[in-house]
């Protein structure tokens, strides 16, 4: 598997990957970083284009992820690699715990350690859960939403894509968070939230309007 990102969050991916035992042919791939040495750990190979990451799905293995959090890069960066040939792929914790009725997960998501979704629920595509957060029965959770550590989503919530929710964050049951929503850290949402927007405190609320997303 190709890993996008050799920094940060990557390093969280490679650890669940570990977990899984399926770090065998694992490679990252950074086109940035000037810092990074030629192996990650003396163990993993760095990637530095796209001709190198093209060549690995076509000869090695075609499946990646994304190791980079940020809603709107990710969605970039996933139909990057997909029109490349590569196959956007979950990375799922053993170590969350995850119902076993009606839930729907889709495909380029991370599913970190200590997570807990419950049932009925949706994940979109290429959906962060981080370490710790939970998410309660009969949620809707769009596409390419980053859910921060320690947050936790009640039940009947709906979240919007790419909406980005920060460390610690509550959802009170019944809630919906529009589209392109950033909530910042230790909020607690009690209300609905509109699309294109930021919002911050106990209770949350609006402090800043967004620009809306061209896709």
């Amino acid at each position: 598997m190709l890993i996008v990102g050799a920094k940060g969050f990557a390093k969280e991916v490679l650890e669940i990957l570990n977990q899984l035992n399926q770090i065998e042919n694992l490679v990252f791939y950074d086109d940035v970083s000037e810092d990074l040495p030629e192996m990650l750990y003396g163990k993993f190979r760095i990637l530095r284009t796209i001709d190198e990451a093209s060549d690995f799905f076509k000869n090695v293995d075609n499946r990646f992820t994304i190791g980079i959090g940020n809603p709107i890069l990710r969605k970039k960066l996933a139909d990057k690699f997909i029109e490349l040939g590569g196959v956007f792929t979950s990375t799922i914790s053993p170590e969350a715990n995850i119902g076993s009725f009606g839930n729907q997960l889709n495909e380029g998501i991370n599913i970190m350690t200590g997570s807990v979704i419950t049932n009925d629920v949706f994940i979109g595509k290429g959906v962060i859960v981080n370490l710790n957060s939970t998410i309660g029965h009969d949620c809707h959770i769009g596409n390419f939403v980053e859910i921060s550590p320690g947050v936790s989503i009640s039940g009947n919530c709906k979240i919007g894509d790419y909406a980005v929710l920060g460390t610690n964050a509550t959802v009170l049951p019944k809630i919906t968070i529009g589209k392109n929503v950033i909530v910042g850290a230790g909020a607690v949402i009690t209300k609905d939230v509109p699309d294109n927007c930021l919002v911050v405190g106990m209770p949350a609320k609006v402090i800043k309007e967004l620009s809306p997303l061209n896709f």
